[in-house]
């Protein structure tokens, strides 16, 4: 979904005129206007006041063009399960179960692959030295575990 799509759809679902979302982002209507007809779209920091309002990531904002995994865990991320700081901002890196309140939840490795060995699942039936492995050699590629 392009840009303007979304930014009209979630505006008209939280039931604001354009007047209304102009006013709280700080910009004319007609920059509303221009938005929601593919004009022009917003720059970061109204970006940032449209994902508070809304509470949606940027990423969602403009389209979802990335597909956005947990740089943790490897899991997916969507606007339900991507991480936020303390003042209420997406962390689009992470997910809300390994960075919850400005804190890592997994302070090593090793705490995770256990969780991982005993929580996910194992439809080879891998022995779990191998499958903790299999976890580790992923998990080595994600931008928190690089050394």
């Amino acid at each position: 979904m392009e840009t303007k799509s979304v930014i009209y759809e979630l505006r008209t679902k939280h039931k604001l005129s354009q007047d209304e979302l102009a006013e709280k982002v700080f910009v004319t209507r007609q920059a509303v206007s221009r938005w929601e007809n593919g004009e022009t779209v917003p720059n970061t920091e109204t970006l940032k006041l449209l994902s508070k309002i809304f509470d949606v990531s940027i990423n969602t904002l403009l389209g979802a063009p990335r597909k956005l995994f947990c740089q943790c865990c490897g899991m997916p991320l969507d606007d339900s399960t991507i991480s936020k700081e303390p003042n209420g901002e997406f962390n689009e890196d992470y997910c809300k179960w390994c960075y919850t309140d400005g804190q890592f939840v997994y302070q090593s490795k090793d705490t995770l692959l256990d969780y991982l060995v005993v929580h996910m699942p194992n439809p080879q039936n891998l022995p779990e030295d191998e499958l903790r492995a299999q976890f580790d050699s992923y998990l080595s590629q994600l931008k928190y575990w690089k050394i």
